[in-house]
């Protein structure tokens, strides 16, 4: 029991990773951000019906009830997108990873009013403590500011990447990981077609191998691998864990960017990790 605990875990923390390259490459990519969005789904959608197919894996709805969720949570997705990719552009990558860190908390107080998950009040005092990281990260609240306008595009994607993670548990019990996944990004690429025909797409020429990684590693492999550990953890148990995605995001940033943290990030990134390694110690006890 406590091997494939840290299985699952350990392939938690691999998406975790995968995932961490969406911030380097959201601020690097030189194309409006719509436009990078729909590439991303497109591309990724691609790759997994290719695997869906390969695998044999069911894409046939079992419910028509369930278009409404499918539809939904694909909205949640695409908004949680494209307002990080605006936090990105506007701040950095640090303050865009470290902001939208706040889902797990907005996760935390909103999975008991959706599923039949009772609170645990722990969660209010982990919550506490990133909303501490998130002080330390920027003390200095001025709307002015490009780093604080950053931080609320953060903050709005964190509540919308709660809402898209919460809907996909409740579909994950009927439903294969990969398909929900495939689904979501197939009614984005749907629903954001119409920008190709008035933004400017011509930057794709250049851009085309950065888009690839980000369609591929961070969003077909690293996506599908989190919302397959929804069958093993609860939504707040994986977004809590999966915080060590800013860590990643920043070593990541420094290495290709040459994006150097400030203080007030390595202190405020600490507090959100520290919150990280806690919620892994509780959920390893609470499954053995």
């Amino acid at each position: 029991m406590k091997n494939q605990h840290n299985n699952h875990l350990l392939l938690l923390l691999l998406a975790t990773l995968f995932i961490s390259t969406s911030g380097a490459l959201g601020k690097f990519i030189d194309m409006p951000i719509p436009v990078i969005i729909w590439w991303r789904s497109i591309l990724a959608f691609i790759l997994l019906y290719g695997f869906c197919r390969y695998k044999k894996i069911s894409l046939k709805l079992k419910s028509k009830k369930e278009i409404f969720s499918f539809i939904i949570s694909a909205l949640f997705l695409a908004a949680h997108w494209i307002t990080y990719f605006y936090a990105l552009k506007l701040s950095n990558v640090a303050i865009g990873m470290l902001s939208l860190f706040v889902y797990p908390i907005i996760t935390a107080f909103l999975e008991p009013l959706f599923i039949k998950v009772k609170f645990d009040p722990i969660y209010i005092l982990l919550g506490l403590q990133v909303l501490i990281g998130i002080y330390i990260l920027a003390p200095e609240f001025n709307l002015e500011s490009s780093h604080v306008k950053g931080l609320l595009f953060g903050l709005s994607s964190a509540l919308f990447y709660a809402l898209r993670n919460i809907i996909s548990k409740q579909l994950i019990s009927n439903y294969n990981g990969t398909s929900i996944m495939l689904y979501q990004i197939g009614i984005i690429s749907i629903v954001l077609s119409p920008i190709l025909f008035f933004m400017d797409t011509s930057g794709m020429s250049t851009q085309f191998p950065y888009v690839i990684i980000l369609a591929v590693i961070t969003t077909a492999v690293g996506h599908t691998m989190l919302v397959n550990s929804l069958k093993h953890f609860t939504v707040s148990t994986a977004s809590i864990i999966s915080s060590t995605q800013p860590i990643l995001g920043i070593i990541i940033a420094f290495i290709f960017l040459n994006e150097i943290p400030t203080w007030n990030t390595f202190f405020g990134g600490l507090v959100i990790l520290s919150t990280v390694i806690i919620e892994s110690i509780r959920s390893k006890k609470a499954s053995s």
